[in-house]
């Protein structure tokens, strides 16, 4: 079996000037990194540092210009949009600050939505086991608009995992939900590596949600710049804290900084246990490719298949009671 579940080896990504005035980015420059099958890793850094462009290459949302990229044995840089496509479906889970639940579905609905993309037929046992999961189980039948945020981050997180994904992959996934409900998120999260053995890679702003991690990787003007193991909230802080001087600055730093911008985390103290604390943190931006691919709750798993709400709807007219 391949000892890691993600591998990066001398990626670089850079993206070019819009216009004559403006300068190019390089976002990632020579990166390489690997992460081992069964870890929590959480990506690190100063806005515009590189971190969500590290974690859309990593899950083939964005084609590096060279390096390496490996999920599991498979090499990624190779592989056509359609095989690339197949295997974010499959092989890959994604859970975004955005719940990107759709409206017309139910919370069975759209647990079972990437199964159904990839025409398979999603059994109702299967649907209600993730739901248990997540603490849902009695909220299947309710839609988005009926359940509270940290709820509909929990559907999505159900959604992520239905697949039974070799990766699951979060962009700053407590960014938008208050203290306690984030502390749930990551609380799941952290039972998902040490109870099945999940991978997960988590970019997020906040030491406290970092804290959850085994593994503190940290990026400086798209390199890396070091890592922390098994570090509490406060040794992340005060990593995070001498390395915002790090930052690019002038043109090429506020271009780059547009590409992964953030705001600030909210910050309680984290509770006493290892791994333990607590979520706030703003939202990751991204490029412009991985907005497009982030948009509605099959780009949350395919990164392509956007469906309109009249779509929507003719799934879940379509189902009717069913999953």
């Amino acid at each position: 079996m391949t000892e890691h579940a993600v591998q990066l080896t001398a990626v670089r990504r850079r993206y070019a000037a819009k216009g004559a005035a403006e300068a190019g980015v390089t976002a990632l420059d020579d990166v390489t990194l690997a992460l081992p099958r069964g870890s929590f890793t959480a990506v690190m850094g100063p806005s515009g540092s590189g971190k969500s462009t590290l974690l859309q290459c990593a899950a083939g949302l964005d084609r590096p210009d060279s390096g390496s990229v490996r999920i599991g044995g498979t090499e990624l840089t190779g592989l056509s949009e359609r095989r690339l496509t197949l295997l974010r479906r499959e092989r890959i889970g994604f859970v975004f600050q955005a719940f990107n639940l759709l409206p017309a579905l139910t919370a069975e609905q759209n647990v079972a939505l990437p199964l159904r993309l990839a025409g398979r037929r999603p059994s109702k046992a299967r649907v209600r086991e993730v739901l248990r999961q997540v603490g849902l189980a009695e909220r299947g039948r309710h839609r988005p608009g009926e359940l509270s945020g940290g709820q509909q981050q929990r559907i999505a997180l159900a959604r992520a995992l239905i697949t039974r994904p070799e990766v699951l992959f979060g962009d700053e996934p407590t960014g938008a939900l208050d203290t306690t409900t984030g502390r749930e998120v990551l609380a799941l999260l952290r039972g998902m590596v040490d109870g099945d053995g999940r991978t997960v890679v988590m970019v997020t702003h906040d030491p406290v949600a970092a804290s959850y991690a085994d593994r503190v990787v940290f990026l400086v003007d798209g390199r890396v710049h070091g890592e922390l193991v098994g570090a509490d909230a406060e040794t992340v802080a005060a990593r995070m804290a001498g390395l915002e001087g790090h930052g690019r600055t002038g043109e090429a730093g506020t271009a780059r900084a547009a590409l992964d911008a953030g705001t600030g985390g909210r910050h309680d103290d984290a509770p006493a246990r290892p791994h333990a604390g607590r979520a706030g943190g703003g939202g990751a931006g991204r490029g412009a490719q991985a907005a497009q691919a982030a948009q509605g709750a099959q780009a949350a798993q395919s990164a392509q298949a956007a469906q309109g709400p009249q779509a929507a709807q003719g799934l879940a007219a379509s189902e009717g009671a069913s999953c």
